[in-house]
């Protein structure tokens, strides 16, 4: 019994001085181990900036028309062409759900995109040039990451074509040409986002996103005019122009307020 007694007198003691070692050395200042930082929470809400730069092709359904009647006196063809542009933008989006991002945006494209406008019952023809173009709309995300988003978009698109003198089959100008003019129609894409962090890189707030665009523009009537003669009369038969622009681009974007791999609050 007497063994017993002090067993358990000896553990009680061993404990009673465990507690105030751990005591004294918080009195005495001596570091203890913190708890780690939380995760920082993964979000896309917010506005982002973004530029780059892409190519384009243009194809345009064309055909000549009567002027006065606007009955067609050729069939149907599709010209085509291609070139180059630079783009800025900008944009809104909302993270509605952890797997979903909806967001608005707009953006401006400006450069060079050629295609061929013709008319084929004089055997003349010129280049048409998208000097710029601008867009409105929304877009839907995926993500197949926590910091790589896939969407679609689409919505509202304007674009600025130049006029073009005419020349014929032996490429001499014949004194008609066609006047700049603008033009309205609707877009639908889609691409990839996403953030810079990789390779050991820190990029907090930087992306890259590469787009596909496909832009469906309304009928243009094209007159020829400022004949030979310099009269400036009308030819009598006008040129439909349907422009048709495909375009992809690989963009810069810096999102203000991203909170995600890299930003610690």
């Amino acid at each position: 019994m007497k063994k017993i007694i002090l067993s358990l007198f000896a553990a009680t003691a061993m404990t009673a001085a465990a507690f105030s070692g751990s005591a004294n050395a918080a009195d005495m200042g001596m570091p203890m181990k913190a708890a780690p930082p939380p995760a920082p929470v993964m979000s896309w809400t917010g506005f982002y900036l973004f530029g780059g730069a892409g190519g384009g092709l243009l194809a345009a359904d064309t055909y000549t028309r009567d002027t006065l009647t606007g009955v067609p006196l050729t069939i149907n063809q599709r010209m085509g062409g291609s070139g180059w542009f630079g783009t800025v933008g900008g944009g809104y989006d909302w993270q509605v759900s952890p797997g979903w991002v909806v967001g608005i945006l707009g953006d401006y494209q400006f450069g060079s995109i050629r295609g061929t406008i013709q008319d084929p019952l004089t055997g003349i023809s010129g280049t048409e040039k998208m000097q710029d173009a601008w867009a409105a709309g929304v877009r839907v995300g995926y993500l197949i990451a926590p910091n790589v988003l896939s969407y679609v978009n689409g919505g509202y698109t304007g674009a600025h074509f130049s006029g073009t003198s005419l020349v014929n089959l032996a490429g001499v100008p014949v004194g008609a040409h066609t006047n700049s003019f603008n033009t309205n129609g609707w877009f639908i894409g889609g691409g990839v986002e996403n953030n810079l962090n990789i390779f050991g890189i820190t990029a907090p707030g930087w992306f890259m996103k590469t787009e596909y665009r496909s832009s469906f523009y309304d009928n243009n009537n094209r007159r020829l005019t400022e004949l030979v003669d310099g009269t400036n009369a009308l030819v009598g038969h006008d040129i439909n122009y349907r422009p048709w622009v495909q375009t992809i681009s690989t963009s810069l974007v810096y999102r203000f307020n991203w909170t995600g791999p890299g930003i610690h609050y």
